[in-house]
């Protein structure tokens, strides 16, 4: 998302756990004439002859059928791509980038030996079984990814709150994350096999579905204050309802009709 950012161009995405069975190549290039759909063009031909100039993102790649693997042989080998209606689709200012969770088990995984934090060329064996060596062969490069440190996970755990606290902000509902909270939600949320991903559900289980009431029927109904604490070992949430007004110095005189 970045990159097409940076370069002004359009991303493309496509989660390829929706192309794991044989006719699902059909979507991508077009069904072949006299099928159902032919006329209609396929999603990722379609998409890059509409934006001849973008970045092609190939999500979790490993869970797509191999006929898919085929169609990718071509883009990456020639920078064209025929659909089932004989047109070429121009791919040569197209950038790929296909992500993979494979090795990602067996990286997680202790190390065996002394001094061996990680198991070195692991991620390099899983994808050496996972792709063929053509296909191999055909990509520029691959960049593996460490775990996330402690303070990047902190700051993940700031975004999420944050953008809990956006949409809470028409109803004047403000959040106070205490440092122990961030570090317990950090804990809690972080995987080393999925990543930051199970941290969306910690904080809806222990943060929004308790809001949730308050929010209608509760201290936060008017708005007010969340403050996130951790006590013996638990998430807490203290409410503290919108703050009344004070009055300052004497009554003002009432009117009276003449």
């Amino acid at each position: 998302k970045q990159l097409s950012d940076v370069l002004g161009v359009e991303m493309l995405r496509f989660d390829m756990s929706e192309y794991m069975e044989k006719h699902a190549v059909s979507r991508l290039i077009g069904a072949p004439p006299g099928y159902v759909g032919f006329d209609q063009g396929g999603q990722l031909t379609d998409g890059v002859d509409q934006h001849p100039h973008c970045v092609l993102l190939l999500d979790e790649i490993e869970k797509a059928h191999p006929d898919v693997y085929n169609i990718l042989l071509q883009i990456m080998d020639h920078g064209t791509l025929t659909d089932h209606n004989g047109r070429s689709v121009d791919f040569r200012n197209v950038i790929l980038i296909m992500t993979s969770n494979a090795g990602a088990a067996d990286m997680a995984k202790a190390a065996i030996g002394f001094g061996r934090d990680r198991r070195e060329g692991e991620d390099t064996a899983a994808i050496e079984r996972m792709f063929t060596p053509e296909f191999r062969n055909r990509l520029d490069a691959v960049i593996s990814f460490a775990p996330l440190p402690k303070e990047t996970i902190l700051q993940v755990v700031e975004k999420f709150v944050l953008q809990l606290e956006a949409q809470l902000m028409d109803r004047h509902v403000s959040i106070e994350l205490s440092k122990a909270a961030a570090e317990w939600l950090a804990d809690k949320g972080y995987d080393e096999k999925m990543g930051a991903r199970p941290l969306a559900r910690v904080i809806q289980e222990h943060i929004k579905k308790p809001l949730a009431e308050e929010l209608l029927f509760g201290k936060l109904a008017k708005g007010g204050l969340v403050k996130v604490g951790v006590h013996k070992g638990e998430l807490v949430l203290k409410l503290e309802g919108p703050a009344k007004p004070r009055l300052s110095g004497n009554k003002p005189p009432l009117l009276t009709a003449d």
